[in-house]
This record gives C-alpha cells, structure tokens and sequence, in this order.
C-alpha cells in the first residue's frame, strides 16, 4: 500500500471528523458525554488490531517482542497525550479558542524540530521552507478580518497563555515523534505494536472516565452505567471515524514519517473550513483562499524532486572540436 493513498484517506477522514461532531450535536449542546467517544474509539481500535494480528499469526510467524523493556514504552504517548489534554484545558483558561487554533499551528514547525532532533532525520533547506510556509498557510486560513474585535485578541492574551501554547505544540510533537520511534525501532508486527499502544491507550482513557465520576461526584453515576446514553447513528460514525484515523495514523509512522502525518492533518483543516462553505453556509473569506494556496505551495516544495523545483542552467559550455585538438596535441608534445 502506498503512503500516499494512506495519506489521501487520512486526510479525508480527519476533515469528516469536524463535520460529523457537528451534525452529532443536538441544540448546540452533546445527548451523550463526549469524553466516551475517545476510550470507544481505543476499544475499536484494540479490536481490530487484534483482529489482524491473529490473522497474521495464522498465515505467518510475526515478530513479537514481549520482554519487558520494550513493551515498558508503549504507554509513554498516552501519558504525554493525558499530559497535553490538562494543558490544552489550561491554555484555554488564558486565550480565547480563535487564539488557540491559531497558536495550535505551531505544532507543524515543532514537529519539523523535533523530528530532526530526536530521530535524526534530515531535512533540506527547501523542506524546512515548505515546513514554515504550511504553518504560515493554516494560520492565514484561519486569521479573521483585522476589522473584527477577535484580531486583536490575538496578542492581547497573558504571557502565560503563550507559554501554555507553545508547550501543548511541543507536548503534540512529542507524542507523535515518539510514536514513531517506537513504530520504527524494531521490525514487530504492526499489530501487534498497534495492539500494545491501544491496550495502554483504552486503560488511560478509562482512567480519564473514572476521574471525571471522582470530579462530578458521581452526580450522573458511574461512567459504564451511561457509556452509551445518548449515542445515535452519527455519534457511532464519530467513533468509528475516530478510530480508523487512528489506525491510519500508525501506519504512517511505521511506513511513513511524522511529516506526512502533519501534511495529512493541515490539508484536512483546508478541506473541512471548504466543506463547511456547502454543509454549514460558512462564509469563505479571502485568508482562506490565500491559505489554501500558500499550503498546496508548501505540499509541493516538500515532495516535490529538487529538479523540479530549481532549474539549475548548465554552466559548463561544450569545448570546440578545434580546441580540443589542439589540448590533445600540446598534452602529446609534452
């Protein structure tokens, strides 16, 4: 399977992702509790997983590394995720939501970092440039007209809303970078790396649910009681889409890189704000056009062959038969 059809369908699949939590809303508010639809969607994700795996044991003999020290690794992400879902909670105690999309954006140029950095990947000076032209384009996209009070709330925001920002960009970086390390450093199964990531995954999740009843006080019981109140077709469809994202996301660390993942995801914004012109009468406003186009600059500068991008003029002008001639005979007479 190549990278790039995986690439497309996540993309795809992340722009319904917004959509299908809106149409999942009734009367502006959720029927159903929200924080149920990430632990279902880890269940889901363990299932099928597992599913594979033992199909894959079936017809061939997978490598499975089971020792300690390495299955040890494998809930690192979920705590950095537990971690970067407290911050995000808490910059948006500092910054209003417009600030913290915009703000959000920095996960690409600190995803760009720390993939050099942490997995020693290297990157040309035209791959970093279409790094910082995406953020620049998702960020244009999603800047509204400076005549509107929300542009100036952009940097009227505490210093300490900032630091939150760029420390929930760093903490989503983190956790997809070492995502990939683990995927990468041995050649285990996929599903099996998927089984053990998911199995971490849905604990964490439950824990989240649990800490939720502690917080509520039990008001609405505890959380298997209503796991399921509220849920209609399309909230499944959210689930579903939730976790099939999901295991698209771990294909593309195991065969791919973090880079793909974060083009996927951006053009997936483009694709939902675009979507929303039609299902949500969204005004489309001249930043997203210039966004868009910054954006597909930025896809193209990063995959394109260099040769495409630069054309490098011949330097070396072909030597006269006459000349070279007499080259050969001065080198002979010599």
């Amino acid at each position: 399977m190549q990278w790039y059809f995986v690439a497309t369908l996540l993309t795809i699949l992340t722009s319904s992702q917004g959509i299908l939590t809106t149409l999942s809303q009734s009367h502006g508010g959720y029927k159903y509790d929200y924080a149920t639809v990430p632990f279902l969607a880890e269940v889901f994700k363990l299932v099928v997983s597992s599913f594979l795996l033992w199909r894959e044991i079936q017809t061939s003999s997978p490598r499975m590394t089971t020792d300690w020290k390495s299955v040890r690794l494998f809930p690192i992400p979920s705590i950095i995720y537990l971690i970067h879902n407290n911050v995000q909670f808490a910059t948006l105690t500092y910054v209003d939501t417009s600030t913290y999309q915009i703000m959000g954006n920095l996960k690409i140029v600190t995803t760009g970092i720390l993939f050099r950095v942490f997995l020693r990947r290297k990157l040309s000076n035209l791959q970093w440039m279409a790094i910082v032209l995406l953020a620049v384009g998702t960020t244009t996209s999603q800047v509204k007209g400076c005549g509107e009070a929300s542009c100036d709330s952009l940097f009227s925001a505490p210093i300490q809303g900032y630091m939150l920002g760029i420390l929930s960009a760093c903490l989503s970086a983190l956790a997809g970078v070492y995502t990939e390390f683990l995927m990468k450093k041995n050649n285990d199964s996929l599903y099996w790396q998927n089984v053990q990531l998911y199995t971490f995954g849905s604990i964490f999740n439950m824990f989240r649910l649990l800490m939720d009843d502690f917080r509520g006080g039990f008001e609405k019981g505890p959380w298997w009681q209503r796991l399921f109140n509220g849920y209609s077709i399309i909230t499944w469809m959210v689930v579903l889409n939730l976790g099939s994202t999901g295991l698209l996301v771990s294909w593309l660390m195991k065969y791919a890189d973090n880079i793909v993942k974060v083009y996927s995801t951006s053009m997936a914004m483009l694709l939902t704000m675009l979507s929303s012109i039609y299902l949500f009468n969204f005004m489309p406003t001249l930043q997203l056009f210039l966004g868009i186009i910054i954006c597909m600059m930025s896809l193209h500068m990063y995959f394109a062959p260099p040769s495409m991008l630069v054309d490098v003029p011949s330097t070396v002008k072909a030597v006269p038969d006459n000349l070279r001639e007499i080259t050969v005979h001065r080198r002979t007479d010599a």
